[in-house]
Formats: structure tokens, C-alpha cells, sequence
């Protein structure tokens, strides 16, 4: 398969942008209306070392580590030569010692970007399955949303963090309060839009890997096999490791389980809406 650049991605991700950066124009004016600018102050060079370290705090998150070719000498080759595939730098290769078979990548650029895979997902998967997934992962870093994800993720977190803490800082029966709940009120408006612009984004971010994914391979059953296999098999794993790895559920291939709400707020498509695209792909390259 031909490698298409998904316009269609890009101008979401530039139109997503472009939406939380005027939203949070508007909410650094509010803001600067209220006793939470030298609380902001406090903030940003904490929410920019979490950008520029994105990378690392995903993988100490998800408790993975960067490995060697010769501790995975097999998972390194298939990096290696999906990477050339993709006409990509080749990533970072984490692995993280958990019984949820998943994978995700991170970074905010191409070239300091990694590749991270469960322990779980390696026992799950086999071969063709296996480099659909990692081919997937690799498809994100050469769109370029894991690092748009990030910057949304980042902008969102300020607000959230007034919204939590806005009482807390804010607190006391003495002072005047107006101030602090305009501001409270003003992040919550922000952090509700940026959810919803995020999820919208992420939703389509997802399909647009699973193509991308099939492109490099060149076998879009193989990972529509991976999806199936990867979703059946969330059930059997212990809460406990679903609990660990929750953070991380957004930059998974497949979100971990949840009920009627948490499907309905996904940050990913139903797992049968993505296997039958694929499927639609696969009978495609087959008619060429």
C-alpha cells in the first residue's frame, strides 16, 4: 500500500488547535481578572517540564523501560524495519512488564518519539499481529498527533487544576469570593470544551493510525486481527493492572474496559467500527 498523507487528520488537528488556543485566550483574560494569575505563574513551568518530558513521564507512568536489541532482539527488528518502511527515525523501544496487552507511543516530535508494548501484548499477539500493532504506533508518530495530543492535553490540565484547586486557594469566609468563582467557573467552561475537542480529535486520530498502519504493512486483516484479540482478552486481566495503567488509557491501541458512560465519552471508536473499516480495506487491496 501507497502511504496518503490524511488531510483529513491534519486539518482536525489544526482546527482543534486552533479552537484551544482562542478558548484559552479568552480564559487567560478572565483569569487575569482574578488572584489566580500568580497561581498560574506557579503552574507553567510545571505543565512545560510535563510537555518537554511527556515522553519519559508516559513510559515511568506505565512503569516501562527502554530495552536493548539484545534483551528483544526480535521486537528491535521489527521496529527497525517497520520504521524504514514508514520513513520514519526509528523510536525508543519501552517495554512494560503488565498483564494488560496493549502498546502505545509517545513523544512530541518524530525523532524523540518511543514505541512501548506490555509484556502481556508480546504473549498475546503473533508475529503479523504483533507488527500491525507496532505499525499502528509508528503511524502516530509520523501524523504527528501524539505530539497535538500532548499540547491539548497540557492546555487542558491548567484548567483542570483550577478547577480542583480553586476552592482550596481560593477559600475563607472573610475574603470576596466573586473573583474566585468566576474563575472556577470560567476553567470549568474550558475544561469541558477541551474534553469534548480532545475526544472528537482522538476518535479520529485512531482510524487514521489504523490506515496508516495497514499502509506500512500492507495487511490490514493482520492488525483488524490484533484489535479483536487485544479487546478480548481486556476481560481476563486483573483490575488491578487495569487500575495501574488507566492514565494512559487515551494513548492506548485499545482503551481498557468500561461501562455504558465510558463508552459513550471514549477516547477511542468501537473496536468493531475499526476492524470493519480495515476489513473494507482489505477487500479493497484484494479487487487491485
Amino acid at each position: 500500500m501507497e502511504w496518503k498523507t490524511d488531510w483529513g487528520l491534519r486539518g482536525r488537528m489544526i482546527f482543534t488547535m486552533f479552537l484551544l488556543f482562542a478558548l484559552y485566550v479568552v480564559f487567560a483574560a478572565v483569569i487575569s481578572q482574578t488572584r489566580y494569575v500568580g497561581f498560574l505563574v506557579l503552574m507553567v513551568p510545571f505543565l512545560l517540564a510535563q510537555f518537554f518530558f511527556s515522553d519519559r513521564l508516559a513510559l515511568y507512568s506505565m512503569g516501562a523501560k527502554k530495552v536493548s536489541e539484545e534483551e528483544y532482539p526480535d521486537l528491535h527488528r521489527k521496529i527497525t524495519r517497520l520504521s524504514q518502511q514508514a520513513d520514519l527515525p526509528k523510536p525508543k523501544v519501552a517495554v512494560a512488564d503488565s498483564q494488560v496487552p496493549n502498546a502505545f507511543a509517545t513523544g512530541r516530535s518524530q525523532k524523540n518519539a518511543a514505541v512501548a508494548v506490555t509484556t502481556g501484548l508480546l504473549r498475546t499477539l503473533d508475529d503479523d499481529e504483533l507488527e500491525g500493532v507496532l505499525a499502528h504506533e509508528l503511524a502516530h508518530v509520523k501524523n504527528r498527533d501524539v505530539m497535538v495530543m500532548t499540547i491539548a492535553s497540557f492546555l487542558s490540565t491548567i484548567a483542570f487544576m483550577v478547577v480542583r484547586w480553586g476552592a482550596f486557594f481560593g477559600g475563607g469566609r472573610n475574603r470576596n469570593n466573586g473573583g474566585v468563582l468566576v474563575a472556577i467557573a470560567a476553567s470549568l467552561v474550558v475544561w469541558i470544551v477541551s474534553f469534548f475537542l480532545i475526544r472528537a480529535l482522538s476518535r479520529y486520530r485512531e482510524y487514521s493510525a489504523d490506515r496508516g498502519g495497514a499502509a506500512i504493512t500492507g495487511k490490514p486483516g493482520a492488525l483488524a486481527s490484533a484489535l479483536l484479540t487485544i479487546d478480548g482478552r481486556m476481560d481476563k486481566v486483573p483490575d488491578d493492572d487495569l487500575r495501574e495503567t488507566s492514565e494512559m488509557n487515551a494513548f492506548f491501541i485499545i482503551p481498557l474496559k468500561s461501562g455504558v458512560v465510558g463508552k459513550l465519552f471514549s477516547t477511542h471508536p468501537p473496536t468493531e467500527s475499526r476492524v470493519q473499516r480495515l476489513r473494507d480495506l482489505e477487500r479493497e487491496l484484494e479487487t487491485v
